[in-house]
């Protein structure tokens, strides 16, 4: 991918996004500022972007910002320096959703909307009689899922349920989101799919 001016990348997939991204990019004049605790863009990220645009370079320096949210603080921290980035300085903001970004910086800097409409993934699961050999033979046969794959795979899972109207406790439900949480923040999508599918497994029929 071949990005010359600031931009905004609204993707699928921020951490595959980002792979990409560094790999078309020279390595020692790349900086990537995310929050490592949770996709979302605070005002330490802010700062710590600021700073870095401000420490002179003779060659372009490319700075990525990502996050699923960008707190609206830490885009009116940033707005000065997107609008006038100092000399070789390219930001390149990557963000899942164009409402996370603020009008008044989707208006400064031109967006690219990367995000492929992904098709239902297939839970494959008879989720009336789900037992531990079926919820292993599963797990085996999705063992490689990716970060997206894995938010539509639960996402199809809570349909199945919910179509054959299997009546779930609080916990039981609770666990769905906290599946989406827990993937968003990086968490290994099989280690998710595997807790979630468990506690379906051994809930009381």
């Amino acid at each position: 991918m071949e990005i010359n001016s600031s931009t905004i990348l609204i993707v699928n997939d921020i951490e595959e996004t980002l792979t990409s991204v560094v790999a078309s990019l020279p390595l020692h004049s790349t900086r990537v500022i995310k929050n490592e605790e949770k996709s979302e863009f605070l005002m330490a990220q802010a700062n710590a972007a600021i700073k870095e645009a401000y420490i002179a370079s003779n060659s372009v320096k490319y700075i990525l910002l990502c996050g699923d949210t960008f707190r609206h603080e830490a885009q009116n921290s940033l707005l000065k320096v997107l609008e006038e980035p100092p000399k070789n300085v390219i930001f390149i903001l990557i963000t899942t959703s164009k409402s996370a970004i603020l009008p008044t910086i989707l208006s400064r800097m031109p967006h690219k909307y990367l995000k492929q409409v992904l098709s239902r993934v297939d839970c494959n699961l008879d989720i009336l009689n789900l037992d531990l050999k079926q919820t292993y033979i599963f797990l085996k046969q999705n063992q490689k899922i990716s970060k997206a794959e894995a938010k539509h795979l639960v996402e199809s899972i809570l349909f199945s349920v919910n179509s054959h109207k299997i009546p779930l406790n609080t916990k039981e439900l609770e666990s769905f989101g906290i599946a989406i949480k827990l993937i968003e923040l990086n968490s290994r999508p099989i280690n998710v799919l595997t807790t979630l599918l468990l506690t379906l497994a051994q809930r009381k029929k």
